[in-house]
């Protein structure tokens, strides 16, 4: 096979990034929707279809490993240590900035699509936010600080669940991790009515699941080692959106990779969702007031996902798929940051939320009636490019 290297690369994750990103929007999916949907509403159809998305990661990335053609010890996921108070505050500070936006890195893409030029204000400061963490200003404090506290795992010394457990009992079981974590997964979604009665959704998360095989598969296969070295990657949406900014100011030639080639695929592949249901329209800010919310949580994602070396595709499904140690860590953590900005948007802020915590009366309780009103009046817009197919 004659390999041609970087233009293919970003050829590959454009083509990739466009087919979730038609399908994400098509089907409305929403990481931060699902948890909300979960954590508000009691719906957890949303959150099963990510399982789902998972067990199909899980099952293909696994099958590939098994067949010899990706090494996770190779993949920035299965390093030697993981550093486990980066991922786990970066998580909680990714978790609580996706509240503020209403979405995540990968749903802003997707909302801009649609032509929400909310979510171009917040990539750009998502993406400055991210380079500044990953190599600019922060990167010093991150990896000089945040980054010593690290697990070295024994022995094999992979810093995935089968290299842990194979340290432990001396028993390569990867295969059967890989078929318990991704029936677990799988199970919820196929026992659900609700969820076989919208095939949207269900098409929707396959094709999420896929698209982390493919970019393993293709990463794999289309770079040239000889001519330039390139570790196997697959979808994240932090620090690919971060050089596609870089990129773009600074150096062209960076924006031949698969990183960038999905950001930009992702932001087509929606917009071509929406043109063909009719649903793109341009949009902006109501007030200051929501727009000093976008701006708060675009930065702290882009410093919590450089910190927690992922978003929620990035560790949701790409990590999770090469089984990751940082896997439930660092959903776990964006779990938690997503919950608290949830309580902080329904008590209007953190002092409120302190307050209402202490003294849960009838104050209390006007406040969260009144924070609830402005959700569904539309002065909170967490849920509002969330709604339910």
């Amino acid at each position: 096979m004659e390999f041609i290297g970087p233009s293919w690369l970003a050829f590959a994750g454009l083509a990739i990034g466009g087919l979730v990103g038609f399908a994400v929007r098509r089907a409305r999916l929403c990481t931060f929707g699902a948890l909300e949907d979960a954590f508000v509403g009691a719906d957890t159809r949303r959150l099963r279809v990510f399982g789902l998305a998972a067990a199909v990661a899980i099952a293909g990335t696994q099958a590939l490993v098994l067949a010899g053609l990706l090494d996770p010890a190779q993949t920035t996921y299965v390093s030697v240590a993981v550093p486990w108070l980066g991922v786990a505050v970066g998580g909680v500070l990714f978790g609580f900035g996706m509240a503020l936006v209403g979405t995540c890195a990968f749903g802003s893409l997707v909302r801009l699509g649609g032509g929400d030029l909310r979510s171009l204000v917040v990539i750009l400061i998502f993406g400055l936010a991210a380079y500044a963490t990953l190599r600019g200003v922060l990167a010093p404090f991150r990896i000089g600080v945040i980054e010593t506290f690290a697990f070295a795992p024994p022995p094999p010394g992979r810093a995935d669940i089968p290299g842990l457990v194979e340290g432990a009992l001396g028993v390569d079981l990867r295969i059967w991790i890989a078929i318990a974590l991704s029936g677990g997964l799988l199970l919820p979604a196929v026992t659900d009515r609700r969820l076989r009665r919208t095939p949207r959704l269900v098409l929707g998360g396959v094709a999420l699941g896929l698209g982390v095989v493919a970019g393993w598969l293709a990463t794999r296969l289309l770079a040239d080692e000889f001519v330039q070295p390139i570790a196997p990657q697959s979808l994240t949406f932090v620090s690919p959106v971060a050089r596609a900014l870089f990129g773009v100011l600074f150096d062209r030639d960076t924006l031949l990779e698969f990183g960038v080639g999905s950001v930009v695929g992702a932001a087509g592949g929606a917009a071509l969702a929406a043109i063909r249901a009719r649903e793109f329209r341009w949009e902006a800010f109501d007030d200051p007031r929501e727009m000093k919310r976008h701006l708060g949580g675009a930065l702290l994602m882009g410093v919590g996902g450089v910190m927690c070396g992922g978003c929620t595709i990035g560790q949701g499904l790409t990590a999770g798929s090469m089984l990751a140690l940082s896997w439930p860590l660092a959903l776990t953590g964006i779990a938690l940051g997503a919950r608290l900005g949830i309580a902080v948007l329904m008590e209007g802020s953190v002092v409120q939320l302190l307050r209402s915590m202490r003294s849960p009366g009838p104050e209390a309780a006007r406040s969260r009636n009144t924070s609830e009103a402005d959700r569904k009046s539309g002065r909170v817009d967490s849920t509002a490019h969330n709604a339910q197919p």
